[in-house]
């Protein structure tokens, strides 16, 4: 289309919003476009864009949209949408094919003609970022017809998926995050590897991977030394192949007719299968898998040799919860092309075979294993086998095909005990049998290794059988149900008094015993000391709090501009607590003009409260008052005037209420005055501190809702002192 071929879209600006924020629970990026003179392009008005879009992507059909129904984007766009709207829908359908996760997406007006605000998912900014610039694009190859769309299509997944295993959680963290997370226990990526948050403060445990913070750098050393691991099974009774360590070729065959052919050759403290040797018989074969082996590892191992099949089994929490097996590989001769060609057509054609994480199986290489075996049967990978030759490629290639259904409950028990003798909560333990459904003795089966650490990739998505929910099974061994892995998060937002309300809250819960993190305006304080004397008000300093171990109950003071622009710290709070919102405190610069849109930003606040937890709004601020609805816990409400309605028929209702009066603040529950609290002479209202009352008021009805003692909280406003504003 000649007319379209000179437009673009500028991207103007990028917000990446870390928490929940005025749009969604979960991180999003925002993004401000300027279509320029497509804003006069509707869809319905570029000729064959609708059949170009279901060509390239037809897996939109799936997008819902307005319409709430499956088809419902694409009739928008049949019937005219514009520009950001389907960039919206791009991203997000990019990144799904590209097995990044992520479903919310909004489009909306921006503050002139012409510009729009684009939200979508984001569990990674600069993931997020490039799958939209990908949409934009391939929106403007569609609506200038000058690609082909398909091609277009599958590059762009090729790269988002390369950048996706660069920066995101690899499977196996994913796994166990993704499990923690269904059970509401939040998550805090630490580093740009697999290192990983769970829960907050001083409730939180730590992954790497399948490792957690209980994984005793003891047990993991010896899990490393398979001799060592040897040792110790086999002084518990669990079965173990027969061998030791070797020094040298010579020493290796020595070995080897001590404990008698055929036999296995492995470094004693390798990884992943790399240099070892199974089922050796001659010295040759022996000596030669020596000199490999030896390169992998610090020292070599022989052992017997053990007939059957290798297999996983991972043990969690002293129960065994998965089980694969390994694959014989073979291919099949022709006549005609050479080893090395019938692994690339018969083998390493199978679409589960990849080197990204996502494939069940690896591709298979003529390594130095695979060298060996060809050895023995007289052949190189440039041989050419007959017509119907087999040919043994692999005796144990990927251990990927699940048999957990068919473990018998004494093998699980020796593979648990094994975990439990190195020391491992969580282990990978290989043992090779004939058949795993019967008992390790019965069959002369053996375990030959424990494993810390283990993948988990082969259960989430095996080559054949059902996946297991091991991430699942980790998360609840890291918190068992039942158990707590939130400590109390109070959150704080208004236009007025929110830092000398988040001040008391946290000098309440001090009088409790516990060790409190502050983010205020004023500094960020863990217990009395004070760590950063300068504003603390912000996402950073919030989530310094939850990060550190000691804290056992977080205050956090929420200024509407940092709820706007980065989002909350926390995805939910024990105690939100609204003070007062000004309608007129807009923000032109992010196109926030109206009380409504205000509202938007600060509602973040109530909306992230506990079903345990509790909203403390202002009742005498009809916006705040109007945000109870929003609360999915209870409602206290404090008010400075004792025959509010609002207040009197939440009373009337059996709910809680704080009522602030000059001399003394009452705090009632239904029809009755549980405790009157004297104001103290010190926070008595004057004309310079009006607010004291209030606010005093809104700091006892968080203490209530956290069950402070009522004695305690009396004590708390008599001792309270303000920290010194910054200099």
């Amino acid at each position: 289309m000649p007319q379209l071929l000179d437009k673009t879209i500028e991207i103007l600006s990028v917000k990446h919003l870390r928490g929940p924020n005025m749009w969604t629970y979960h991180p999003i990026i925002e993004v401000w476009l300027d279509i320029g003179d497509l804003e006069d392009y509707p869809s319905n008005l570029i000729p064959g864009f609708y059949e170009r879009l279901i060509k390239a992507l037809p897996s939109l059909q799936e997008h819902r949209c307005s319409y709430g129904e499956a088809g419902g984007f694409l009739k928008r766009v049949e019937e005219g949408t514009w520009p950001a709207h389907i960039l919206e829908h791009l991203t997000l359908e990019l990144q799904n094919l590209a097995g990044i996760p992520g479903g919310f997406g909004k489009a909306r007006d921006g503050d002139r003609r012409g510009v729009y605000k684009v939200m979508v998912s984001a569990i990674n900014e600069e993931v997020t970022l490039t799958a939209l610039k990908y949409a934009r694009d391939l929106y403007l190859a569609l609506a200038q017809d000058t690609k082909d769309p398909v091609a277009e299509v599958q590059t762009i997944i090729e790269n988002l998926r390369e950048l996706g295993d660069d920066l995101l959680l690899g499977p196996s963290t994913a796994c166990i995050v993704n499990a923690a997370e269904e059970r509401g226990i939040p998550s805090i990526r630490l580093s740009e590897g697999n290192l990983v948050q769970l829960g907050y403060g001083a409730k939180q445990r730590r992954i790497w991977t399948a490792e957690t913070d209980q994984t005793s750098a003891i047990a993991e050393t010896i899990s490393r030394d398979k001799d060592l691991t040897k040792s110790l099974l086999s002084s518990a009774g669990v079965p173990t192949p027969e061998g030791r360590t070797v020094t040298s070729p010579d020493d290796a065959w020595e070995a080897a007719q001590e404990i008698g052919l055929p036999v296995v050759v492995k470094p004693i403290d390798g990884n992943h299968g790399r240099g070892v040797f199974i089922n050796l018989y001659t010295q040759q074969e022996i000596q030669a898998a020596y000199a490999v082996a030896i390169d992998e590892g610090s020292e070599v191992l022989v052992e017997r040799h053990i007939l059957g099949d290798e297999h996983r089994l991972l043990v969690v929490g002293n129960k065994v919860v998965a089980a694969a097996k390994g694959e014989t590989v073979w291919v099949t001769g022709d006549g005609q092309h050479t080893v090395r060609e019938l692994i690339q057509s018969q083998i390493n054609s199978d679409p589960r075979r990849g080197t990204a994480e996502e494939h069940p199986l690896n591709p298979v290489r003529i390594d130095s294993a695979v060298e060996l075996e060809l050895a023995r049967q007289q052949l190189t990978g440039d041989s050419i086998p007959s017509l119907d030759q087999k040919v043994l490629i692999q005796s144990n290639g990927n251990v990927a095909f699940d048999v957990t259904d068919a473990i018998h409950p004494e093998v699980a028990r020796q593979v648990a005990l094994a975990a439990r003798v190195v020391g491992l909560e969580i282990a990978g333990v290989d043992l090779v049998a004939q058949d795993i459904g019967r008992p390790l003795e019965e069959q002369n089966a053996a375990i030959v290794e424990v494993n810390a650490g283990p993948g988990l990739l082969m259960h989430l998505k095996p080559a054949s059988g059902k996946p297991q929910p091991v991430g699942k099974e980790i998360a609840d061994h890291l918190f068992p149900p039942g158990s707590d892995c939130r400590i109390p998060v109070i959150g704080i937002c208004g236009e007025r008094g929110k830092t000398s309300v988040a001040e008391m809250i946290a000098h309440f819960l001090r009088l409790t015993n516990l060790y409190v993190g502050l983010a205020c305006s004023k500094g960020l304080f863990f217990g009395q000391r004070a760590i950063q004397k300068s504003d603390a008000a912000n996402w950073e300093n919030a989530r310094r709090t939850l990060l550190n171990r000691s804290v056992e109950a977080a205050v956090i003071e929420n200024n509407h501009l940092s709820m706007l622009i980065e989002g909350l710290a926390y995805d939910r709070c024990q105690v939100g607590v609204v003070l007062n919102v000004d309608p007129k405190a807009n923000f032109p610069e992010y196109a926030i003009y109206d009380e409504d849109q205000v509202f938007s930003v600060v509602r973040t606040q109530v909306d992230v409260v506990l079903p345990t937890g509790v909203a403390v709004l202002n009742a005498d601020d009809p916006m705040v008052a109007k945000m109870a609805e929003l609360s999915d816990g209870e409602v206290i409400y404090f008010t400075q005037d004792p025959e509010s309605e609002i207040v009197k028929v939440h009373l009337q209702n059996g709910g809680r209420a704080v009522i602030a009066g000059k001399q003394q603040i009452a705090l009632n529950l239904g029809k009755h005055t549980q405790k009157a609290i004297p104001v103290p002479k010190h926070l008595v209202p004057n004309a310079s501190t009006p607010w004291n009352a209030i606010n005093l008021a809104a700091a006892m009805a968080a203490a209530w809702a956290l069950d402070i003692p009522f004695n305690v909280i009396e004590a708390g406003a008599e001792t309270f002192v303000s920290h010194p504003s910054i200099q």
